[in-house]
């Protein structure tokens, strides 16, 4: 990702050498595409809360006496902090299937998806969107988005319709950051929290299961599908793990770190009693 980002920085750079630039405006890109590599937690924080408000402000939020508002209220409890994450929750009125989170612990859910689903398998997504802030799968989104923002900054210091058109796209780093596509690792990773968030919570596991079954549903075509991993396999890869087939890739880096001490402990005590063997005794 830094190789991209720095890729970003040398293309505006090279713009500010060019004729018909706003240097300061050029000037500004390198320096914004530089900084995103190196974002402090709170400024992560701020950016999130930021598009977090924006996605809001373009969406009609379900309040008060709402049913899907008073729904999620049920449904989430007193889940509220996990670790030093605070997390904070609200539905969207539209009939689209989606979910997702911010890194400052936004996690808003669409009444689409909320029709589709029972309260298990809703608290199982919402356990998956928890796992993307716990996990900090959002930083690199926010880098790569902050990145891409500082590209149009970087065509709008360029006078004339691109520049124009760059410049009115500026308020696009919020849906930049909602649409960023998660990897399969971090999608797995996700899912897994999500499965262990339901067992701690004392809630039944199999509803992880049945909610990425029922999203397999949707169809190629589907935006969600889109930009997610194929959720009949990720299904799969769950009851996996129900049945004891299977571990989650937490239990297995565990596995292997505890292997590899395991085997560092052994060779250390070879070594142990190879030089013993060497020394004179006394």
């Amino acid at each position: 990702m830094k190789k991209v980002i720095v890729y970003c920085s040398i293309f505006i750079i090279a713009l500010a050498g060019c004729e018909e630039t706003d240097v300061r405006l050029a000037t500004e890109a390198g320096m914004d595409a530089i900084k995103s590599i190196t974002l402090k937690d709170e400024e992560v924080q701020k950016l999130a809360a930021t598009a977090a408000a924006y996605s809001d402000q373009k969406n009609i939020v379900a309040k008060g006496n709402n049913p899907y508002n008073m729904r999620l209220r049920r449904l989430v409890q007193d889940h509220y902090q996990e670790g030093n994450v605070s997390f904070n929750y609200k539905v969207y009125l539209s009939d689209t299937i989606n979910a997702f989170a911010m890194a400052d612990g936004t996690i808003r859910i669409y009444s689409g998806l909320m029709d589709m689903m029972d309260d298990g398998e809703l608290r199982f997504v919402i356990g998956h969107e928890m796992g993307h802030v716990v996990k900090d799968h959002i930083r690199k989104k926010i880098q790569l988005a902050s990145a891409a923002s500082a590209v149009r900054k970087g065509i709008a210091s360029q006078h004339g319709t691109a520049g124009t058109l760059a410049r009115s796209q500026l308020g696009g780093f919020a849906e930049l950051l909602m649409n960023a596509q998660f990897s399969q690792h971090e999608e797995k990773e996700a899912d897994d929290y999500g499965l262990k968030f339901l067992r701690e919570k004392g809630y039944k596991p199999i509803s992880a299961v049945t909610a990425l079954q029922k999203l397999a549903t949707l169809g190629n075509e589907h935006s969600f599908l889109a930009s997610h991993p194929a959720p009949g396999n990720r299904a799969d890869r769950i009851q996996a793990q129900i049945d004891g087939r299977a571990l989650s890739i937490e239990e297995t880096q565990q596995g292997i770190i505890d292997k590899a001490s395991g085997l560092m402990k052994e060779s250390m005590e070879s070594l142990s009693d190879f030089v013993g063997d060497l020394l004179p005794a006394s």
